[in-house]
């Protein structure tokens, strides 16, 4: 069961799980909390899980205005702040990974460690591996039609409002996000930049992700899409764990994490 909290003018839908530190998953665009299903009773397990959705996803209301990432960021800082009560873990998948880049960013106080799953920092037109698939997109196509039942079950906006929705997404798909590589230079919580090895984006992107993030590690999942969390659970759990309790990583080569010699 879950229940609302008002937050920046959104009604809020979240959900809690487990006990010990706090994690926040961020689910990807167009979902909600039951594409967690695979992570939540493993993470739950070992921390304090949280789960919102985010505004016009889910139990979540709409606003007025289109998407954006920065007020879904912002959101989310709310969140960690007036629900969770103080720093936490964040694991987002899809736009729920861009949207845990954001918070990292701009209020790296609220973050313990990153673990962000087939995210992006620029618009699909410079990351997808095939930017044209938006263009056969629409509300009503068979494309969206997993997503448009997930919507219908609990919007409390009700299935009208579905082509809205959906419509803010994908232009904010086509347009967003802007994140600089300037600007990711700024995270400071341990990160994970994880990807299936046929992921919707590039591995030239997610590579400069990774690269972009001061000590960020790198996982590419083999045999597996954009829905790695689902086809391969319990490695994605793993690496999720192994991530944030390992603490700084020690290999007997270094490379990018060798410390410069004095003198």
């Amino acid at each position: 069961m879950g229940e609302y909290a008002d937050l920046r003018g959104v009604r809020t839908w979240y959900e809690t799980e487990g006990t010990g530190e706090p994690l926040v998953l961020l689910h990807g665009g167009l979902c909600t909390n039951d594409t967690w299903g695979a992570q939540r009773p493993d993470l739950a397990a070992a921390y304090r899980v949280f789960l919102p959705e985010r505004r016009a996803h889910g139990h979540t209301p709409d606003v007025a205005g289109p998407l954006t990432y920065r007020d879904m960021a912002e959101d989310t800082v709310a969140f960690v702040e007036t629900v969770v009560g103080g720093p936490a873990h964040l694991v987002g998948w899809s736009d729920g990974g861009v949207v845990a880049l954001f918070v990292a960013v701009a209020r790296p106080d609220l973050v313990r460690g990153v673990v962000v799953i087939g995210a992006n920092f620029r618009p699909a037109a410079e990351c997808f591996v095939d930017p044209g698939m938006l263009d056969a997109m629409t509300p009503e196509g068979p494309d969206l039609a997993f997503f448009r039942e997930l919507y219908e079950a609990v919007s409390p906006d009700g299935a009208d409002h579905w082509p809205v929705a959906a419509a803010k997404v994908l232009d904010m798909w086509r347009t967003q996000p802007t994140l600089t590589t300037d600007e990711l230079a700024r995270i400071q919580a341990p990160s994970l930049v994880m990807s299936g090895d046929d992921d919707l984006m590039t591995l030239e992107h997610t590579a400069d992700l990774y690269r972009a993030v001061p000590g960020a590690r790198l996982a590419v999942v083999p045999g597996a899409s954009h829905l790695v969390p689902l086809e391969k659970a319990a490695l994605v759990n793993g690496l999720i764990r192994d991530h944030l309790t390992q603490g700084e990583v020690e290999t007997m080569l270094p490379v990018r994490r060798a410390h410069p010699r004095s003198g």
